[in-house]
């Protein structure tokens, strides 16, 4: 069975991924994979230069400027960006042999059809907030401009399978048990 992990920014994923990893369940981190797969495919390379244009890459390095001006643009131009990356993230994550993935747009990405169950990690607007604050060094309006451009939160519980509550008071391991048992979850 294949599994997904996903929840909007502050929700704690990362958190519930170590908590997994702990019971030596391996999470394959799709942001984590773009990332390397805009610095080493050659077709990206390819794709995104013929997009963007010649400034896309400096010296075979990501020109990380001239890319988040072009996606900040237009929406047209974020997709345009999607529908070169996600394919690629979709592939190396079907490659990977995982049954575990963790991605934060799961839903918005497509790459929900990968997997049988999603799990969406929860957490209350306010702990998400000064969350992001505190780890990112930001101010809080930035923070809500984020959180803004992602799917609500109850938008993606209603599409979740399972939901883990990540308020810092819920038991994270009583409920990856409760997930592992319910849907009968076998981890080597």
């Amino acid at each position: 069975m294949k599994i997904g992990i996903t929840g909007g920014i502050g929700s704690g994923k990362s958190y519930v991924c170590q908590r997994l990893a702990q019971r030596g369940i391996q999470v394959y981190d799709c942001d984590a994979a773009a990332k390397r797969l805009i610095r080493t495919s050659p077709i990206i390379y390819k794709e995104l230069t013929a997009l963007i244009g010649p400034d896309t890459y400096i010296d075979g390095q990501l020109n990380k400027a001239a890319v988040a001006q072009f996606l900040l643009q237009s929406e047209e131009h974020a997709k345009a960006i999607d529908a070169i990356v996600h394919p690629a993230v979709f592939k190396d994550f079907e490659e990977s042999g995982m049954e575990w993935m963790e991605s934060a747009i799961m839903y918005e990405s497509g790459i929900n059809r990968l997997v049988d169950k999603v799990i969406v990690v929860t957490a209350p607007r306010e702990v998400r907030i000064q969350r992001v604050m505190q780890r990112d060094h930001i101010s809080r309006a930035k923070v809500i401009q984020w959180m803004s451009r992602q799917w609500s939160q109850q938008k993606v519980k209603r599409l979740a399978d399972y939901e883990i509550i990540n308020d810092g008071k819920a038991d994270i391991d009583q409920q990856l048990d409760d997930f592992l048992c319910r849907f009968s979850v076998i981890t080597k």
